[in-house]
């Protein structure tokens, strides 16, 4: 059974989160993506975990959740959630985002509950604990071994594992004591399996992809999630996976291209500022117009922690693709400024329901049914996104990357093209 999910989304009771963030629309918007699994997100905010009580029927004894609002989609929930711990360490303050899994609703409370010590839950969907990341995991897993906890978005610059600004240069250094019940780091949209198969002290961990989304909008929902091939679907069936690294059933994660992260290049968006690790450490990571920091890209910060050469692939490791989202290859593709166009929605609908869903779009649809459901240019450019060979200006310090349909060949190089498997290899 293949499973594609997507476990790091957020709530409107999240900061900078649409309205409609909402258990029907998630759903809904899920089922359009192809998304058969989708994190509740936000567990340990009350007034959210009362609409999950109020809106998810458990299925069976799986862990997992169906919608009661609309239970003709079939979208399954596990309960998840994001939080913030910030900790002295060494004289300096860290600042760490983290998700945690939850095998069920109950347990959920049960978190909260052990939480609720180290910080006010109801002021942010993703709630600010003073409490160490250690501490964290040891509360998570005391409330039950069969939770999760993993670093969020492990390389961007403000509140990450591995961030320039406030992280660490050791995942032991951050999770200390309880590293060892740490499974998993989630790559981030500014990072990508081949950058951290470059640090050889992550190789126990399994990478996951998120959208980290907070807009239930398909061009955010699942724009990078994960790729299960499981016998039955359930909460355990998905940990272990996570936790055994079982590139069996973890079988691929979505990507988008890293350098369409808001983050991978070093940049100063006030100045319009953006380079390349080389030339960021040229300038002394010094803006060279208004003589202000740069904010340290992703690509930088894993040229300095790495250990091995670009293009290193670990046995054993799970495969990957690069996809961008449909509406964003449409909006490309006809000129349309924004994925969310008429232009671009009218195109976008009448593609979904000739195949089902987005995911049908850009992974199996060929380039003749896509050009009789849309028109040639639209098929062109799903099957350049498919095939990799899609150039993207590099985003910088909080500017999403730029896509360019018309390009030969990926920019800026990197190690995709010797390392990135094809869907029919996980097939």
């Amino acid at each position: 059974m293949k499973i594609i999910g997507d476990l790091h989304i957020h709530s409107r009771y999240s900061r900078a989160t649409s309205l409609q963030m909402n258990v029907a629309e998630i759903s809904r918007f899920a089922q359009i993506k192809g998304l058969n699994l989708v994190g509740t997100g936000d567990f340990t905010h009350p007034k959210w975990f009362r609409e999950l009580k109020d809106s998810l029927t458990m299925v069976g004894e799986t862990g997992l959740y169906k919608s009661s609002l609309n239970p003709s989609m079939q979208v399954s929930f596990m309960v998840t959630g994001e939080v913030s711990t910030i900790f002295e360490l060494g004289g300096k303050t860290k600042k760490i985002h983290h998700v945690i899994l939850a095998s069920s609703l109950e347990v959920a409370r049960q978190i909260s509950d052990r939480l609720s010590r180290y910080g006010d839950l109801s002021v942010d969907g993703r709630p600010t604990l003073s409490m160490s990341a250690s501490q964290l995991v040891e509360e998570v897993l005391e409330t039950s071994p069969s939770n999760l906890v993993f670093p969020a978005h492990a390389w961007t610059p403000w509140f990450s594992i591995f961030g320039a600004n406030s992280g660490f240069d050791r995942f032991e250094d951050c999770y200390e004591d309880m590293s060892s019940r740490v499974y998993a780091l989630e790559t981030g949209l500014s990072s990508d399996p081949p950058m951290n198969w470059r640090v050889s002290s992550l190789d126990r961990l399994t990478l996951l992809s998120n959208s980290d989304a907070h807009s239930a909008w398909p061009w955010r929902l699942g724009r990078e999630a994960n790729v299960f091939e499981l016998e039955k679907l359930s909460y355990d069936e998905v940990a272990d996976a996570i936790k055994r690294k079982d590139s069996g059933r973890l079988s691929f994660t979505v990507e988008t291209n890293p350098a369409y992260g808001k983050y991978h290049w070093s940049g100063h968006r006030r100045c319009s500022v953006s380079m390349p690790p080389s030339e960021a450490i040229h300038f002394n990571n010094i803006c060279p117009k208004c003589r202000r920091r740069l904010t340290k890209g992703v690509e930088q910060r894993v040229e300095e922690l790495a250990d091995r050469p670009a293009g290193f692939r670990p046995k054993c490791a799970a495969g990957y693709m690069d996809l961008l989202p449909l509406p964003e290859v449409i909006a490309a593709a006809v000129g349309a400024e924004q994925p969310s166009s008429t232009r671009v929605w009218e195109i976008y609908n009448g593609l979904v329901g000739r195949f089902g869903s987005e995911f049908n779009v850009l992974l199996d649809a060929s380039r003749d049914e896509i050009a009789a459901s849309s028109d040639q240019a639209i098929a062109d450019a799903v099957i350049r996104v498919r095939d990799g060979r899609v150039k993207v200006t590099p985003g910088y310090d909080g500017v999403y990357g730029k896509i360019d349909l018309l390009a030969e060949e990926p920019s800026p190089p990197s190690v995709e093209a010797k390392t990135k498997m094809r869907l029919e290899d996980f097939m």
